[in-house]
């Protein structure tokens, strides 16, 4: 996972310790916190965070789309979330991903009866209700943290909120250095000169860049005949990348620097 340093200590602590040292947590006496909410735009990284916590901590990662537990019959709902947590005990070590969490857990309001009420009052009774959640971690993703019930974010809950921000400057480099690790590149492929020509970029966007830049490459070989030699992603290709993609988010398209001139 390129960049995201702070984000990846949290996790680290929220996810990775209480699951391998549970024993420092009890003899401290303290208790671990028992969910993290990662926010920020799309294709920052926060999926991949999660995948890469589990995989850390050699747990059993259980990805759930939020808008898959809503239903419009009564208890269907509350019963998908009772289902989750509880395969979540019997496979413990695990990992509850929640993606687009703000889905289910919207700010509740006086009027408001429906599925996301409901899904929202089940989620705090698992999460803080009578049976523990013992080697069992939440995270939970969305772009809109502003929208979600407050809840479910105090202590003991979905507690801790980290940030997974556009990458700067030296992310950006070093997200391009890991997609084109096994990628064979020409001598005059410059990554300083690339992480610079990508303010605004997102990881994923940046990941983008790269795989286009490697189609072109092997555009160009099938084009030239289907060469047998292995094509080479040179400067060219990742510059004929650079002008066919751009920043996918709002705030990438409005950090985009304006080309020297």
């Amino acid at each position: 996972v390129g960049g995201l340093d702070e984000a990846k200590r949290e996790l680290v602590r929220a996810v990775y310790w209480p699951l391998e040292y549970a024993d420092r947590f009890a003899e401290l006496g303290i208790e671990p916190p028992s969910g993290v909410l990662l926010y920020g735009p799309p294709g920052t990284g926060k999926t991949l965070l999660a995948r890469a916590a589990a995989s850390l901590s050699d747990a059993n990662f259980i990805p759930v789309n939020g808008p898959e537990l809503l239903d419009k019959y009564v208890g269907e709902s509350e019963k998908a979330v009772r289902d989750l947590f509880a395969t979540a005990r019997e496979n413990a070590p695990a990992v509850i991903f929640f993606d687009e969490v703000d889905a289910v857990s919207p700010k509740r309001r006086g009027d408001d009866t429906g599925a996301g009420e409901r899904v929202v009052s089940q989620l705090l009774t698992e999460l803080d209700g009578l049976e523990p959640l013992t080697d069992v971690a939440v995270i939970a993703a969305t772009n809109r943290p502003d929208t979600i019930d407050e809840a479910l974010l105090r202590p003991g809950r979905i507690e801790k909120a980290v940030e997974t921000p556009l990458p700067d400057r030296d992310a950006r480099r070093e997200i391009l250095r890991i997609h084109a690790d096994e990628m064979p590149t020409a001598a005059d492929v410059d990554f300083d000169s690339l992480a610079d020509r990508t303010a605004g970029y997102s990881g994923g966007d940046v990941a983008a860049l790269v795989r286009e830049a490697g189609l072109l490459a092997i555009e160009d070989a099938i084009v030239d005949g289907g060469s047998a030699v292995e094509p080479t992603v040179g400067r060219d290709h990742f510059e004929r990348a650079l002008r066919e993609t751009s920043p996918s988010t709002d705030d990438g398209r409005a950090r985009v620097e304006p080309p020297d001139e």
